[in-house]
């Protein structure tokens, strides 16, 4: 009898428990993940001017459609607590206001973080309307309709990454720090459908965005215990990508003055300088 009244009220007790409490408790896994909420930006090492012996500035061109930046580029809508980096991007800078969007430049050339955008000037950037006319299936006319054209993260294929490699003198050793990252579309013509080269969105701040990508997490294909964030992506370089530029009296692209294979060849050309430039200081 007395099993029976407390079977009872604990089935009483848990019918007083509202819904919403009951689906709070359920663990979507076999533990509460913490690590990734807990994660801290680690701060660069102390760097004068005085320290630099030498730098040299790039611009990388990173391909999302190669396997090796997958992860940058998957999942096209956020699932199991991922997004894809436009959509970090995206929300912490409409949402959350963490990150701030500098205007690339009507020709898409001012990479210097000049001219900050306001959170409407990248609504109406990423959220366009068009008028179209279809035809009335009742009266045969053609009638005016405002179609919505959102830029969509799988649109975002590339992203243009400026960085300055320097030699430390103070630790003696060649670092490099990533200035800015930059999402870019393909620019089709709407009238004729062709490609018509890529866009440059918005510039973020490599150093801001870092407080960003510290809190996002990143699949790992050999392990999902040890998922890493964007941070680590950029910071232990686990991403392929191709030089596009490099400092020059004439400030021009590669694509100015090598084209196909040849650019490539000059691509590697120009890290190779960089790798030379540090195995040249020391003697074996």
């Amino acid at each position: 009898m007395k099993r029976l009244i407390v079977s009872l009220l604990t089935v009483a007790s848990l019918a007083a428990i509202p819904a919403e409490s009951l689906a709070q408790d359920v663990l979507d896994g076999i533990y509460r993940p913490e690590h990734t909420l807990e994660r801290r930006v680690i701060p660069y090492a102390p760097l004068r001017e005085a320290d630099v012996m030498w730098l040299q500035r790039v611009w990388r061109r990173v391909d999302l459609r190669e396997k090796i930046n997958h992860p940058m580029y998957y999942p096209e809508k956020a699932a199991q607590g991922r997004k894809s980096l436009f959509d970090v991007i995206k929300d912490a800078i409409m949402n959350d206001g963490t990150l701030t969007a500098y205007y690339p430049g009507a020709l898409g050339d001012n990479d210097m973080f000049t001219e900050r955008m306001t959170t409407d000037e990248v609504r109406d950037l990423l959220f366009k309307k068009d008028t179209v006319f279809t035809q009335d299936l009742n009266t045969g006319e053609m009638v005016q309709k405002v179609v919505p054209m959102e830029v969509k993260s799988n649109e975002i294929k590339w992203y243009e990454i400026k960085e300055e490699w320097f030699f430390d003198r103070q630790r003696s050793v060649m670092d490099v720090r990533i200035i800015g990252i930059c999402p870019m579309k393909a620019k089709i013509d709407g009238l004729t459908g062709e490609y018509r080269g890529l866009q440059r969105l918005f510039w973020i701040y490599y150093p801001e965005a870092r407080y960003v990508f510290v809190k996002s997490e990143v699949f790992n294909r050999g392990n999902d215990v040890e998922r890493r964030t964007y941070e680590d992506v950029f910071w232990k370089r686990q991403f392929g990508s191709y030089i596009v530029k490099s400092s020059n009296v004439y400030d021009r692209q590669i694509v100015e003055y090598k084209t196909g294979l040849e650019a490539l060849l000059e691509a590697e050309k120009i890290k190779g300088q960089i790798t030379n430039m540090e195995h040249d200081l020391w003697s074996y």
